[in-house]
């Protein structure tokens, strides 16, 4: 009887111009594979907190497997397929304003224009502070996926749309950004920050702009203070731009709202801001 009634709801699916008629399946947490239509599924449903809806393929020959990315922002893991979503995970992970991550968590089906059913799975879903979300993927180039991935893409920002969500295609930050986030990664997990009073003693030390390895060795002995002071950029309590290789001489200084303006702006850089007090999530 499931079965048939599944069928059915993939035969009613009919993706019109606005979103109209898509159906959403996902995985419950008792482990069955369910389907309601979008508008419902999007509303009632915690994606953050689904199971994948279909695994992560393992393609022999190929020298990248599927793994796990731990979030700081939800202190569970994360499976990644591909080194381009590990990535975008790093990135979605620092955003402040994201409270939940998960991957391949649903899967949206329609009826195309020639009346064949047609399903995606979306790479990656974000919780965002607000309560929207994001659906998304991510190419390790513009063209990936092709035509397929780009008819996708008008169904899947149409059914977003039309429940206040986004839908994007991420594209890969510049090689020196993500090779800093990766740096400052390996220290995002709590036990970086340090003994209590050190967060206080670094942002004294960095409340103007300051070398960073001249700062933290006003602190304290550097190999201990160092892990706290990428903590802290990892966080965004300190700030410096990304779009420069990081070194000992990188200018850094206090996170703007507590310094009355940070790096980026004194030096009118481009780099983005960390993940900043208002999660509290690394300050336990």
């Amino acid at each position: 009887m499931e079965g048939h009634e599944h069928s059915r709801r993939v035969q009613q699916a009919a993706a019109g111009g606005d979103g109209a008629g898509i159906e959403a399946a996902f995985v419950t947490a008792a482990g069955w594979l369910t389907q309601l239509p979008w508008d419902q599924a999007a509303a009632s449903v915690q994606f953050e907190d689904v199971a994948p809806v279909s695994a992560f393929p393992v393609v022999p020959g190929r020298r990248w497997g599927p793994g796990w990315w731990w979030s700081a922002t939800t202190g569970r893991h994360v499976v990644h397929g591909s080194a381009a979503m590990r990535t975008q995970l790093m990135v979605l992970d620092r955003n402040p304003d994201v409270t939940g991550l998960a991957a391949r968590p649903v899967r949206l089906l329609w009826r195309d224009t020639d009346g064949r059913v047609r399903s995606w799975v979306p790479q990656l879903f974000a919780r965002y502070a607000d309560g929207t979300g994001l659906l998304a993927d991510c190419p390790s180039s513009p063209t990936a996926g092709g035509d397929g991935a780009q008819r996708a893409r008008m169904v899947l920002e149409a059914a977003c749309a039309r429940v206040g969500w986004s839908y994007r295609r991420l594209e890969p930050p510049p090689p020196v950004v993500a090779a800093n986030l990766r740096w400052l990664a390996g220290y995002r997990h709590p036990r970086n920050q340090g003994p209590p009073g050190l967060r206080a003693a670094l942002a004294e030390a960095f409340a103007g702009l300051r070398p960073l390895a001249d700062g933290a060795a006003a602190v304290g002995d550097p190999l201990q203070v160092l892990p706290a002071v990428y903590h802290a950029l990892w966080c965004g309590h300190l700030t410096t731009p990304l779009d420069e290789p990081l070194h000992e001489e990188t200018l850094v200084c206090a996170d703007a709202e507590r310094s009355g303006g940070g790096v980026e702006e004194r030096l009118g850089a481009g780099g983005g801001r960390g993940r900043g007090e208002r999660s509290g999530r690394h300050t336990r």
